[in-house]
């Protein structure tokens, strides 16, 4: 099992950090540009039950993606569980906290690459530095929209 992290402060309230991932097209301004990367449908916003479907291209084959959230707290956290997709396991912790009247926002993600651990030993690095790639994207592009 494999760990990644990546956390940042807001300048803005917790309630406004929340309110942004749950617009409609959150899915469509967090994902970067360079990733090749479809959104299909985004159901149930961000409780229990709610539904996200991507296709990514690996090496121009079409992969399913779909996360289903497990857990929500509002205004405290959200959790999604890959149900179907490329990874052995996949669960992404969404977490917002308060610190110093800003916005702590943190994901953290368990996974599990196919393959197992010679697999993870191989690739493990790879896939870490993609997701830091992503993530300080996507919390780029929430500060752009949050301090206001």
């Amino acid at each position: 099992m494999l760990n990644f992290q990546y956390s940042s402060l807001i300048d803005a309230s917790v309630e406004t950090v929340w309110q942004f991932h749950e617009r409609s097209d959150v899915l469509d301004l967090l994902t970067p540009p360079w990733q090749p990367v479809k959104i299909i449908r985004r159901e149930g916003g961000l409780g229990v039950g709610a539904i996200s479907e991507f296709r990514l291209s690996l090496a121009g084959i079409p992969v399913p993606w779909i996360a289903t959230h497990i857990e929500c707290n509002p205004y405290r956290l959200f959790v999604d569980q890959q149900t179907k997709g490329p990874m052995e396991s996949w669960v992404h912790r969404h977490e917002f906290t308060v610190e110093n009247d800003m916005t702590r926002l943190t994901d953290a993600i368990s996974y599990e690459i196919p393959g197992g651990l010679l697999a993870e030993l191989l690739l493990g690095w790879w896939v870490d530095a993609r997701l830091k790639d992503m993530f300080r994207y996507r919390h780029e592009i929430t500060k752009a929209n949050c301090e206001l």
